[in-house]
């Protein structure tokens, strides 16, 4: 139980998942959430006199069932392995955390779901009202940036609906009354919200001198943003990060503001009737998760301009003159 509590103060918020023998096993309030979650059966055990501590767990192979309904759940998970055989030692065996899953953090094909991105975002709150907003998709490596008003970013997450929300440590509450919708919201030291931090992170990973290539340069609260998504991946060790090697902007006068009363009033991507279709449900007909992801964000960011309009649309009907 001391090992146990080492590893759980490296991620008091996230329940931790200690494996013992063929089993990953919860403990403490940790087992309240995960019995109550997972639906498996809550026990006591003794420790030490007169003291006893709440117990939950379930068989290692069964991790792929378990993990994603945790992590739908909302749940950060800290996976606590054996880094030895136990047959070898007569000590006690060495453990260590070897991954941390968390709603905006997955690439397990148990936890993401075909058609929709599994963003990560971060919002960094400006000067002067601007604000900027980074959106990332570590399964995919898409990566993408926008600054503006609270109102255009409001309505940005709205649209990407990230399973995950990074601030400034401080903000927390500051976001939940600026967002019209509620998001899982993890805070991050203040040093990670800087300029300097930011560009250096950046550049870092994507192997260039300066961000001017991507064309957000200039937009210091979206790079701050951005930086700070990578900073996170850092901390939650994800170091397979080199399909991330661009950063996209997202161009505020390209697209049609779509705010989530019109989205959901339309029935774009959801109907308001359980028995109903949404127009995403009637015209999907994508044959890969990527094309279905594609799809679902060209509906929720109408094109203006008439020309990339067109030319989307010389796209797809070449491919249905295709024999």
């Amino acid at each position: 139980m001391k090992q146990y509590a080492e590893m759980k103060a490296k991620h008091p918020d996230a329940i931790l998942l200690f494996r013992v023998g063929d089993f990953y096993e919860t403990f403490s309030d940790d087992a309240i959430e995960a019995s109550e979650i997972l639906g498996i059966t809550l026990t006591r055990r003794a420790n030490g006199s007169a003291q006893y501590v709440e117990l939950a767990g379930f068989p290692h192979h069964a991790l792929d069932s378990y993990l994603p309904k945790l992590v739908r759940a909302g749940k950060r998970v800290a996976i606590c392995e054996q880094l030895e055989d136990p047959k070898l030692t007569k000590k006690l065996v060495k453990r260590g955390i070897t991954e941390l899953v968390t709603p905006g953090v997955a690439m397990s094909d148990t936890v993401l779901r075909r058609s929709e991105n599994n963003f990560l975002a971060a919002v960094h709150f400006g000067k002067g009202g601007l604000t900027g907003v980074a959106f990332l998709d570590i399964s995919t490596g898409e990566f993408l940036a926008a600054e503006g008003n609270i109102d255009y970013v409001d309505k940005i997450l709205a649209n990407m609906a990230p399973k995950e929300l990074l601030v400034q440590r401080g903000f927390k509450s500051r976001a939940a009354a600026e967002f019209s919708q509620p998001y899982l919201t993890f805070e991050l030291e203040d040093w990670l919200f800087t300029l300097d931090a930011a560009d250096e992170r950046l550049r870092k990973q994507f192997g260039t001198s300066s961000l001017k290539g991507f064309g957000i340069d200039r937009m210091h609260t979206a790079v701050i943003a951005a930086g700070a998504i990578l900073h996170y991946l850092d901390l939650t060790s994800h170091t397979r990060t080199a399909h991330i090697s661009s950063i996209s902007r997202i161009e505020e006068d390209r697209y049609v503001r779509l705010d989530r009363f019109t989205v959901r009033n339309l029935e774009l991507i959801e109907p308001l009737d359980s028995d109903g279709k949404s127009l995403l449900g009637v015209i999907d007909r994508t044959v890969s998760p990527m094309g279905g992801r594609l799809l679902r964000r060209w509906l929720l960011f109408p094109l203006k301009d008439p020309k990339a309009i067109n030319e989307r649309l010389d796209v797809v009907e070449h491919f249905f003159r295709c024999p």
